[in-house]
């Protein structure tokens, strides 16, 4: 995918749970673009629709009206197959729990993203070994997570994220089972690759101190934005 247009769009974006008594409205509405290369942090209380719009932005649900733009591309008139794609070949992930494979190598960790896209084994642990290079664990590629603190799990799920090379790291409380001193290496971590890589960064925190390592701040309430500011950034 390639062009001037913005890397996400999203037009007038709603979704609906349930009906009836039962309705739940989500997001109402919601305009947001981002460019190649910004760091985003979402922030909003419990039941905004900061999640919600990160499982639009994701491809993981569909809005229930408007637009998803992608470089362009109209996500919404994409079959299952051509978001899966979409998903493997330009999201990285990275959320709160790690969710790393218990009794599998940082390596082999880093290497799953890259076996959906068929790649071959030699340059599989390659590009895993790159990725945890990026993040300063290459010399604890052969370690099972439980040989590693949450801080370097964390760090390991960045990797996975990055190692297939996506356009956007869609990072969900990234620093949410952290203490602050592990919070700050990697919310370093993060600012670092944005600059560095110039990959863009969504992320959504519930934590003040985390979002000013973002350079833009947009706050979800009651399923719209209130307020979208650009913010100098730490890190």
């Amino acid at each position: 995918m390639a062009g001037t247009a913005p890397l996400i769009e999203l037009r007038g974006i709603t979704k609906v749970y349930g009906a009836g008594e039962a309705e739940v409205r989500a997001l109402r509405g919601v305009d947001l673009t981002i460019t190649a290369g910004e760091f985003v942090a979402i922030m909003g209380p419990s039941g905004s629709g900061k999640s919600t719009v990160m499982n639009v932005l994701g491809c993981l649900d569909t809005p229930t009206s408007g637009t998803f733009l992608f470089e362009g591309v109209d996500v919404g008139k994409l079959d299952h197959d051509q978001r899966a794609l979409l998903r493997r070949n330009y999201l990285g992930f990275v959320f709160q729990g790690y969710n790393l494979l218990p009794r599998t190598t940082a390596l082999e960790n880093v290497e799953l993203p890259l076996i959906y896209k068929g790649l071959p084994r030699g340059e599989r642990q390659r590009m895993a070994l790159e990725a945890l290079d990026k993040v300063g664990l290459s010399h604890r590629a052969d370690h099972d997570p439980s040989q590693l603190s949450g801080g370097q799990q964390q760090r390991v799920a960045i990797a996975r994220a990055l190692a297939g090379g996506p356009d956007v790291i869609l990072a969900d409380e990234p620093t949410g089972n952290l203490d602050t001193e592990r919070s700050r290496e990697i919310m370093d971590l993060l600012s670092g690759l944005n600059k560095t890589e110039n990959i863009t960064i969504v992320m959504v925190t519930h934590e003040e101190d985390m979002a000013e390592y973002a350079r833009r701040l947009v706050s979800f309430v009651d399923g719209h934005i209130e307020q979208d500011t650009k913010t100098p950034g730490k890190g």
